[in-house]
């Protein structure tokens, strides 16, 4: 009997798996087969995690990292690792050592760094620091900081600036550049496309003329067209806006030919004609019927395009065209990574190319999981 029982109510869950995935709704559909790709999984938090850290860069980090100079008596310092033992003792607080900086015939009247591992300075929690604005609240308090001078987990630049505070401020400027130049693109992705895949005929072949035309344009060629333009007046939130605007006007051409293509194959479907004859207008039919039976691909599509945006920026900071300092944004911080005496003695400038390239492993394997995830015929599903 506790076989047979055993067998009925496999069969009893059997049945109810299949109900609820022939019910199921589109996105229900997409989660449940993106759950099953580890790696888009992993990719998944990693990318929450790093969106969250630079939301939250005011309060997680210790200083403001946008004044030079924060730490004139450690510049170029390296990076100060928290510990909890040394041959003094063990601590449940953990600590830095004190660094002292000195200048002697030795060394030709150059800096050194020497390590006092007899002063201990302690790592404090919610201390009160620096000022910042929060979701448009001010705050002053901190996740960590010292009882003593400052601390540097990833060191500091040649100016003084904590690289720590610099790395994550950096990741919610480039994810804000990233998210309007999409946002532009989307919008002018969707119209365009929209129109050009619904109406079809000179229509569509205008907008084709002007999409191919906007596809050939060399990008580098155009920033420094664009560089040269731009006013040495112009302030660094000018030049966040601009910069964001051209990557997103540059940035819909890909997006238009697919929603195009996949309007095209399906205008003349029988709930399109329906549609028509109930007197509906051609911007209710696309906005209302055309376009959410093409949402999950957007939404792929809009995923994948972050991390080249991202990439954009980047690039176009990195090789002095796009954002300048005091702005903090991953192409300004790699823009010194590229110093021979840095590749030779500060190694730790390289610590935000780790961040810049964790944050775009995450948007492909997020992006490639959503792809295969909303791809009825992909062999992910089994």
């Amino acid at each position: 009997m506790s076989d047979m029982t055993t067998d009925k109510t496999d069969a009893n869950v059997d049945q109810k798996r299949k109900e609820a995935y022939f019910t199921a709704s589109q996105g229900q559909l997409i989660w449940t087969r993106f759950k099953r790709n580890k790696s888009a999984m992993v990719g998944a938090v990693v990318l929450l995690a790093l969106i969250l850290s630079g939301l939250f860069a005011p309060f997680l980090t210790p200083y403001d990292p946008t004044i030079a100079g924060r730490d004139k008596s450690y510049e170029n310092g390296a990076p100060q690792i928290p510990k909890f033992w040394d041959e003094n003792g063990f601590s449940i607080v953990p600590f830095v050592y004190t660094y002292e900086r000195t200048r002697s015939i030795k060394t030709n009247f150059r800096w050194v760094t020497t390590v006092n591992r007899e002063k201990r300075r302690y790592l404090t929690f919610l201390p009160h620091g620096d000022p910042y604005t929060l979701f448009g609240m001010q705050f002053d308090r901190h996740l960590f900081g010292v009882d003593k001078g400052k601390v540097h987990l990833f060191g500091t630049d040649f100016n003084g600036k904590d690289i720590f505070s610099r790395t994550f401020h950096a990741i919610n400027t480039s994810m804000a550049v990233g998210t309007i130049g999409v946002l532009i693109a989307f919008v002018m992705a969707l119209i365009i496309g929209g129109v050009s895949g619904y109406y079809g005929g000179w229509i569509d072949s205008v907008l084709q003329m002007i999409t191919d035309a906007i596809r050939t344009v060399p990008a580098i060629p155009l920033f420094m067209a664009l560089a040269a333009f731009i006013p040495d007046t112009w302030s660094s939130e000018q030049r966040f806006f601009f910069i964001s605007t051209i990557l997103g006007l540059i940035g819909w051409p890909t997006l238009a030919r697919r929603v195009r293509t996949h309007l095209l194959s399906e205008r003349n479907q029988e709930y399109v004609l329906a549609a028509r004859l109930c007197g509906a207008s051609a911007s209710h039919i696309i906005r209302r019927h055309l376009l959410p039976s093409f949402t999950s691909y957007i939404i792929v599509d809009l995923v994948i395009s972050f991390p080249y945006m991202v990439l954009s920026e980047t690039a176009l900071s990195f090789i002095g065209l796009g954002l300048k300092d005091p702005v903090n944004s991953l192409g300004v911080m790699l823009q010194n990574v590229t110093k021979a005496d840095v590749l030779l003695n500060y190694q730790w400038y390289f610590i935000p190319v780790i961040f810049f390239i964790t944050l775009v492993l995450a948007f492909v394997f997020v992006g490639d999981g959503l792809r295969d995830a909303a791809d009825p015929y992909s062999d992910n599903q089994k």
